[in-house]
């Protein structure tokens, strides 16, 4: 067995391979929506997956078409010891699309450092990860004590399900005793983190209409129903006065057990601007990880420049509503439609329609696994693990969870705060692709399922 400070030497030696490769992938711009950039993108991105896996000792990987014709790479690496435990490796190689380039300091997809992090998108959502990986892998040289497995997907950030629909379809492919889900991160830069519960979401459009067309607003305002009044007067209704989300019939007392989210940190992570205050009456952790939370994300009106001095007779507003667990996506849709119905002015119509739906998920932390993880993350950072919340949706991980129930999930990656994932100028610090390849190293030499006596 390699020493962690011999494991640590190869990774630091590894790493301008690992800075030459992540610039390689992310010039390659896989965003996984052929309306926005060429689908070849995403096949050359799946191509140099399969080829740097395949060099460090994943013989038999290949590409498999999922349910949304987007390819994931899909491999295996046993070890000669079948009673060895199984851990499946994940990451995803498709990125959300650049947004406003111009807002970037930086060309989104040319790998540069600024200020010691490496700039460009995917860099750690999550080509970071894959990474992370590969450098974990070539730093073992070899000597891998646990048989390997191997998933890549290619569609993870558009939310079209083509990995969630294929795990099913064949379960002893990627069956396995501990799942690493590499799309995640740390609490910041040097403090090592397993996210333990992601909330889930559901969406709904809601529309309103109360005239048959626009009506002048000097002859006929005061008296008509205006349909654009009647959604910003339902919408005030999912908020009360502190930010609290009041959806009648859901649970927003709910309290997060596990580490906390300091508000100084959450201020600077989040750009809140001077004197703005922050949501809610519970701390910044409970109102992102343990209680339900509303955003209004788009609305159909007239803009500002172009509109008439006329009564609105339709309007519409897109919602996300975030839910922890305990909470089930059906019961979700239920209670924003019946909240939102009752709270429609005037006698106007309305509808609520469901959108797209996803469950929470909250992992086991009571396994070999999960320990072994934890005193893997302390050794390669020398502080202790941190159990973390995620506000975001990972649908795969409930799929896992159904299709493997005896399997531990692991939440973990070189995300962080200040990696900005999904904004312009996203980034990666290359001390958390080092640290957490060191992790994941120490972590598949030791693991081992304890056997009854």
């Amino acid at each position: 067995m390699t020493s962690g400070t011999d494991l640590a030497a190869r990774i630091d030696a590894l790493m301008p391979q690992a800075r030459e490769e992540l610039a390689e992938l992310v010039a390659l711009r896989s965003v996984a929506d052929p309306r926005q950039f060429p689908a070849e993108e995403c096949e050359r991105a799946a191509q140099w997956v399969l080829e740097r896996f395949a060099a460090v000792g994943f013989d038999d990987a290949r590409l498999v078409e999922t349910a949304d014709g987007s390819m994931a790479v899909v491999g295996s690496r046993p070890c000669g010891n079948p009673d060895a435990p199984t851990v499946l490796l994940y990451a995803h190689y498709d990125v959300q699309p650049p947004l406003d380039e111009a807002a970037w300091r930086t060309p989104p997809f040319e790998l540069t450092e600024v200020d010691g992090r490496w700039y460009g998108r995917g860099a750690a959502d999550c080509k970071g990860n894959i990474l992370m990986h590969l450098t974990a892998l070539r730093a073992l040289d070899g000597q891998v004590p646990v048989n390997l497995k191997l998933v890549v997907e290619g569609s993870e950030e558009q939310g079209t399900g083509g990995l969630e629909a294929f795990v099913p379809q064949d379960p002893d492919l990627l069956r396995a005793d501990t799942i690493l889900v590499c799309d995640t991160g740390n609490a910041a830069v040097g403090e090592p983190a397993a996210t333990i519960s992601l909330r889930g979401m559901v969406n709904v459009v809601v529309s309103v209409e109360a005239l048959g067309s626009e009506l002048h607003s000097g002859m006929f305002g005061g008296a008509a129903p205006d349909a654009l009044a009647a959604l910003v007067a339902m919408l005030a209704t999912l908020r009360d006065a502190r930010g609290n989300t009041t959806v009648t019939g859901l649970d927003t007392t709910q309290t997060w057990t596990g580490a906390p989210y300091p508000p100084e940190q959450f201020r600077a992570d989040a750009g809140v601007v001077d004197g703005a205050q922050l949501l809610g009456d519970g701390s910044v952790s409970d109102m992102l990880w343990a209680r339900p939370a509303v955003t209004v994300i788009g609305i159909d009106c007239p803009p500002v420049v172009g509109s008439a001095s006329a009564i609105v007779p339709r309007a519409a507003a897109r919602l996300n509503l975030r839910i922890p667990p305990g909470t089930t996506p059906e019961e979700a849709y239920v209670a924003i439609g019946q909240h939102l119905t009752a709270a429609t002015p005037w006698g106007v119509t309305s509808t609520v329609e469901l959108e797209a739906a996803g469950s929470p998920f909250r992992a086991e932390v009571d396994g070999p696994a999960y320990a072994a993880m934890a005193a893997a993350l302390e050794e390669a950072f020398g502080v202790p693990m941190a159990a973390l919340g995620q506000g975001g949706s990972i649908p795969l991980c409930n799929v896992f969870a159904d299709t493997y129930p005896d399997a531990e999930i692991i939440l973990m990656g070189v995300e962080e705060p200040a990696a900005m994932i999904h904004a312009p100028n996203e980034s990666v610090h290359p001390s958390e692709i080092s640290a957490m390849a060191l992790a994941e190293a120490l972590f598949l030499q030791r693991y081992q399922i304890p056997h009854p006596s």
